[in-house]
């Protein structure tokens, strides 16, 4: 019996050893739309904007204000990163490079869009597997609701606040602005 609780008590902390080693964006590498692999801890020490996007929501307009912020905090240490994802609604089912396309000449986005990914379930990016677990919304669910939810990323690579799919952009600006000042 102390041999199995021993196995137990060793097993639950290297789970905790695990979780501890990752506590910032910083441990994840991702895909980008065109199909390099980039470390995120490349934006080590910028405040960052991480958005599952698409381009046939009600909401795909906010690409429009995700540029906005994008162009006016970018000189200062802030990046929105776009992940393009299919799960609401069937609202992104265009491939990676159809998906730069739209965003460019619709939007003219310059910041990062990454390649197609999953932000719930059993085939949940990692990434966003953390980011959910390390800011849930409303009455702790961790699943993402819908296209265009935010997570504001301090310059420590770690989550600082979560926003609903119905927030502006304009609407995150101060709260950015004060990260940026961190």
């Amino acid at each position: 019996m102390k041999k199995i609780v021993a196995i137990v008590i060793m097993l639950v902390g290297l789970t905790a050893i695990g979780e501890e080693q990752v506590s910032t964006i910083y441990s994840f590498s991702m895909k980008t739309i065109t199909g390099d692999s980039v470390a995120l801890s490349h934006y080590t020490g910028k405040v960052l904007l991480i958005v599952n996007t698409a381009s046939k929501c009600g909401f795909t307009p906010q690409y429009e204000g995700l540029e906005q912020l994008q162009q006016k905090y970018a000189a200062k240490g802030f990046s929105v990163l776009g992940f393009p994802c299919n799960q609401f609604g069937g609202q992104e089912p265009g491939s990676n490079a159809e998906i730069q396309s739209f965003c460019t000449l619709n939007y003219n986005v310059t910041f990062p869009m990454f390649a197609k990914i999953e932000v719930n379930g059993s085939g949940a990016d990692p990434l966003y597997q953390f980011l959910t677990k390390s800011a849930p919304g409303i009455l702790g669910i961790e699943s993402i609701k819908w296209n265009f939810t935010k997570f504001l990323i301090g310059k420590d690579g770690k989550v600082i606040k979560r926003y609903a799919p119905t927030t502006s952009p304009a609407g995150i600006a101060s709260d950015i602005e004060s990260a940026l000042k961190q």
